[in-house]
């Protein structure tokens, strides 16, 4: 009747799975999971789930969704075009700086290249200088060390930071 849309970000932490019961936290934990689901099923608008750990959620949300989309990570061209969307042609950029070579050398999500453009550019303004290849490179490290991932290295010909 509201005609509301109802949007549950991180929806792993809201919809995992049940567990096998060993204490009281566990018990209301898988309480509070069933009455959310016998909640969802009455509700008549539109609701969005979206996570990054799918595999995390409750089978038995993942059956009453009626479409799951998966979204692939963004290919070369795609995190080219996030990366000159959050370095915009304003921003201070080093004469080196090649973001195509970003793009093909380090596979990374659209939040992770938004996060290492935000970090390069604070470590620049910090250093007042133009944020350059190697402030990027330091950042996308970051980057792959909170997601902890390995590293995949400098690109070829960089100098070391």
């Amino acid at each position: 009747r509201a005609q509301s849309v109802l949007l549950f970000d991180e929806a792993d932490a809201l919809f995992g799975r049940r567990t096998e019961v060993s204490d009281a936290h566990d018990r209301y934990a898988n309480l509070e999971t069933a009455y959310l689901l016998s909640r969802l099923e009455r509700f008549e608008g539109l609701a969005m789930l979206s996570t990054n750990f799918k595999q995390n959620i409750d089978p038995a949300f993942l059956r009453r969704l009626e479409f799951v989309v998966e979204f692939d990570p963004p290919g070369v061209a795609e995190r080219l075009a996030l990366w000159r969307c959050h370095l915009p042609a304003r921003a201070p950029l080093g004469s080196e700086v090649d973001l195509a070579q970003l793009a093909t050398v380090y596979p990374i999500t659209g939040g992770m290249i938004r996060n290492a453009s935000v970090a390069a550019a604070f470590r620049a303004a910090a250093n007042a200088t133009p944020i350059t290849q190697a402030h990027l490179v330091a950042a996308i490290a970051r980057e792959y060390e909170k997601s902890g991932k390995a590293f995949p290295g400098m690109p070829a010909g960089m100098p070391p930071t």
